[in-house]
């Protein structure tokens, strides 16, 4: 059995290599015999087969050489791609926040009467913005209570509470704290701004006392008026969104809405009058 099976294999061999030495030798030549026509039209179908095998295992191999490239090169523009993302991060980032402190240094050369400590916020006190921020001044830097805060965009509340290293500030949206404030369009004076929390549950402020008849309007810009000299002129508070009358029709106020966002404050100024005799905290 086994002289058999071997001798199957040689013949099946030398049938192959024939076959295989008519099809090259039928290929150089240009005029064929009627028996090599017919040998060809024999062999054509195992000719297309052979054809159609080597074919296939040259594209699967050129896939599998190319894939391999093309993977490699899909991971370095993976990390490439996420490489220029962090940049790109780091730049908005760097741009934002020389932003804000081109803004505050505006702001501090516009009121050249006053001193500035800056600081920066390291919590929020009592886990809301209600009850305000820590900052990371106190006594030591020469804080002092009702120091008046300031940020990028305006004001943003006052100093309530003085520790050796760490101070809390209260921020406009808590009713405790009252600003004197001035129409810019009307320069009405008489306003007290204080926080206001609306139907939706916004945190946002409300203008009172204003006269009757007031021609403040929706859109009008609010400023602080210097009143009792703690507040530099003209910083900044809010937008009106809208103006009422009370039930007694004596006075008018008006819903603004702050122009810090109080969730987003990073940078502070903590303002300090050069000249304090005259002022009471």
């Amino acid at each position: 059995m086994k002289f058999f099976r071997n001798k199957l294999a040689v013949t099946i061999i030398v049938l192959s290599v024939t076959f295989l030495g008519i099809i090259f030798y039928s290929v150089k030549r240009d005029n064929k015999s009627i028996i090599e026509s017919g040998a060809g039209s024999v062999l054509n179908p195992v000719q297309k087969v052979l054809y159609s095998v080597n074919n296939s295992v040259k594209n699967f191999l050129d896939f599998a050489f190319n894939f391999r490239e093309v993977k490699e090169e899909n991971k370095r523009l993976t990390e490439r791609n996420n490489d220029l993302e962090t940049k790109a991060v780091e730049y908005d980032n760097l741009k934002n926040e020389n932003d804000r402190l081109r803004e505050m240094l505006d702001f501090k050369n516009q009121r050249s009467d006053y001193d500035y400590i800056s600081c920066n916020i390291i919590g929020k006190s009592g886990g809301s913005l209600l009850e305000g921020y820590t900052i990371d001044r106190g006594k030591k830097d020469g804080l002092e209570v009702g120091m008046v805060v300031v940020g990028a965009k305006g004001l943003v509340g006052q100093v309530t509470s003085v520790d050796s290293n760490y101070a809390i500030v209260q921020t406009l949206l808590n009713e405790n704290i009252a600003v004197s404030v001035l129409v810019e369009s009307t320069r009405e004076t008489t306003g007290i701004v204080k926080g206001y929390k609306d139907s939706n549950n916004r945190l946002l402020a409300k203008v009172y006392y204003l006269p009757i008849d007031s021609q403040i309007k929706e859109g009008d810009v609010i400023l602080t008026s210097n009143q009792g000299g703690i507040y530099p002129k003209e910083i900044k508070i809010g937008q009106v969104l809208s103006v009422e009358e009370d039930k007694g029709k004596i006075m008018k106020n008006a819903i603004i809405e702050p122009y810090v966002d109080f969730n987003k404050l990073e940078e502070l100024l903590v303002v300090v009058p050069k000249d304090k005799k005259n002022i009471k905290y």
